[in-house]
């Protein structure tokens, strides 16, 4: 005789349910408490074994030692700095360096990462496979070594300051780097930067008007000659009434260097070149990728529409490829940041060489140090992404995501 599995009544099941739910509840929360105990424990042993170690081998502990004297020179410095300036001011110029070749090194990716990705599809055979030939070479050599190859191979094989390139008379190219004339501001330069602002704000202003009213009423508004007229006028009227805004100081031949102008340093040069050129290789392959995720049709509906090839990737292609450009644009950004710290190989000062380097050695405040270099880089990253999040977000809106 077979027995039947008899069902509980459905209140007994949800009381059972219910404790069950309960139990399993507070077991995870009892495992969480553990979990976050120990972590604080291990927190714990690792602060007090580095203390007693720093204790052992008589080494200060604190971030006293940044208002002592550093007492050593830096070759760039885009704030004022001297050799008895304290290692606060050292962790500035440091970080300013470390922003700086990043920026320029972004800023030129990019231009060049999306040209050659859209080369990569283009039908010229030629052109395509220059492209293609560039990407396959450049993203499989290592960065290091390209960074050694500008900086030895290319820049150290410029002639000496007497025998320097010129440019126009105005810029000088030599093995010590870029001289080129320096601009001094005048009486005229807040006003010129008044008007400047003033002329920025109308032009976006002038941009937001133009969109609603072709959202709103269909209307089509060229705003260009307007925006164009604010940017060039408002601060060329400023120049008449105040003055030029700057002079310029221009480099001279004293000896066997140049006095006055401002120099580019070489290995500023060989830093921003090869992160630029080694990421828009990635980059370019990442352009191709978002282009060929746009469906194919989009293309043939901007030939019905009698755009060429250029109008309709620059107005239709592009603009849908961005949202699966974004994401792994924002990680190469991330990449080509943090490998700027490959510049203590050539001697560039950034914050990796002259904080965690040179101030770590002299000083031997390790822990304090690498924390507060790692928050930098951290901080950063962090930065960035939202940055890039931010701008993500107005694509889809743009273009009618969620």
């Amino acid at each position: 005789m077979a027995i039947e599995a008899r069902k509980p009544p459905p209140q007994l099941a949800a009381k059972l349910k219910r404790a069950l739910g309960g139990r399993s509840g507070l077991s995870g929360i009892a495992m969480q408490l553990l979990f976050a105990a120990a972590l604080v424990w291990i927190g714990y042993e690792i602060v007090a074994n580095a203390r007693m170690n720093l204790q052992a081998q008589r080494i200060a502990s604190g971030f006293g030692f940044l208002d002592n004297t550093a007492g050593f020179g830096v070759s760039q410095a885009l704030i004022d700095y001297a050799e008895n300036d304290s290692y606060t001011r050292v962790f500035f110029v440091g970080l300013l360096n470390t922003l700086a070749v990043s920026i320029v090194g972004i800023f030129f990716a990019t231009i060049l990462g999306f040209i050659i990705g859209l080369g990569r599809m283009s039908p010229n055979w030629l052109v395509s496979r220059l492209c293609g030939g560039y990407i396959e070479i450049v993203r499989n050599l290592p960065l290091l070594f390209q960074i050694l190859f500008w900086y030895l191979a290319v820049l150290a094989a410029l002639p000496n300051p007497r025998q320097s390139l010129s440019i126009f008379g105005a810029a000088f190219i030599n093995s010590r780097g870029i001289i080129v004339p320096k601009p001094l501001p005048t009486e005229g330069y807040t006003p010129f930067l008044i008007a400047l602002g003033i002329a920025i704000v109308f032009s976006i202003a002038a941009r937001i008007y133009a969109r609603r009213a072709l959202y709103d009423r269909g209307a089509v508004i060229t705003v260009w000659p307007y925006t164009l007229g604010a940017v060039v006028g408002l601060p060329l009227l400023a120049a008449l009434i105040f003055g030029a805004p700057v002079t310029f100081e221009f480099p001279v031949l004293r000896g066997f260097n140049f006095a006055g102008g401002s120099r580019i340093i070489p290995e500023f040069v060989a830093l921003a070149l090869a992160l630029a050129t080694y990421t828009a290789a990635f980059i370019a392959e990442i352009v191709r990728a978002g282009i060929t995720s746009v469906h194919k049709g989009q293309m043939e509906a901007g030939s019905s529409l009698g755009l060429s090839r250029g109008q309709t990737l620059r107005l239709i292609v592009v603009p849908q490829a961005m949202r699966v450009i974004l994401p792994p644009l924002t990680n190469q950004y991330l990449n080509l940041t943090k490998n700027s710290s490959l510049a203590v190989a050539i001697g560039y000062p950034d914050l990796f060489s002259v904080f965690a380097g040179t101030t770590l050695s002299q000083t031997g405040q390790a822990i304090e140090i690498i924390a507060i270099t790692m928050g930098v880089y951290l901080l950063i990253s962090l930065v960035t992404s939202a940055i890039m999040n931010f701008y993500g977000w107005r694509v889809n809106r743009s273009m009618g995501g969620a």
